[in-house]
């Protein structure tokens, strides 16, 4: 015969085989190979998204250099084309705000109108490091030159301008 528990809040044990105990046994597993199913599954997904956010930065980096090249290259050759063309306002119209503080639109003009005229251009690569764009130059009296148009970006609309021509 069982003796009495002690304590009246604990249940008495079980009378004999096959009586099931209060409570379920926590299950074990022989081997360990869903745990490192797991960790691999999960190590899979932090690379995935670290190594997607990675590419998206390196990406992104990229294809901001190339918008720098591509309106550097733009925007200078516009200044240059209104050159050729005679059309200095237009040519002042690509100049950054600093520039048009330094000069007015009828300095800039008659300035230009002075110096030799230029015939043909070619511009060359933008260094997005000094925002710089090499342009060799032909004028109309046969000289050639190499200058360097300095570029700076427009506060409000984000596009490249001439800022400088030396």
């Amino acid at each position: 015969m069982p003796t009495p528990p002690s304590d009246p809040g604990v249940p008495p044990p079980p009378q004999g085989p096959g009586v099931a105990p209060p409570f379920a046994a926590p299950p074990t597993e022989g081997s360990r190979k869903r745990l490192w199913l797991g960790l691999g599954v999960g190590a899979l997904a932090l690379l995935i998204c670290c190594g997607g956010g990675g590419a998206a930065a390196v990406g992104l980096v990229v294809s901001n250099v190339q918008a720098i090249e591509e309106q550097g290259q733009a925007v200078t050759d516009d200044y240059y084309r209104a050159l050729v063309a005679k059309e200095y306002g237009k040519a002042y119209d690509t100049l950054c705000e600093d520039a048009r503080r330094r000069e007015s639109r009828g300095e800039f003009s008659r300035r230009v109108a002075e110096e030799p005229a230029v015939a043909s251009y070619r511009v060359g690569d933008v260094d997005p490091q000094t925002l710089t764009v090499p342009v060799d130059v032909t004028f109309s009296g046969g000289g050639r030159d190499t200058q360097q148009v300095t570029l700076a970006a427009d506060q409000q609309t984000g596009g490249m301008e001439v800022c400088g021509v030396s």
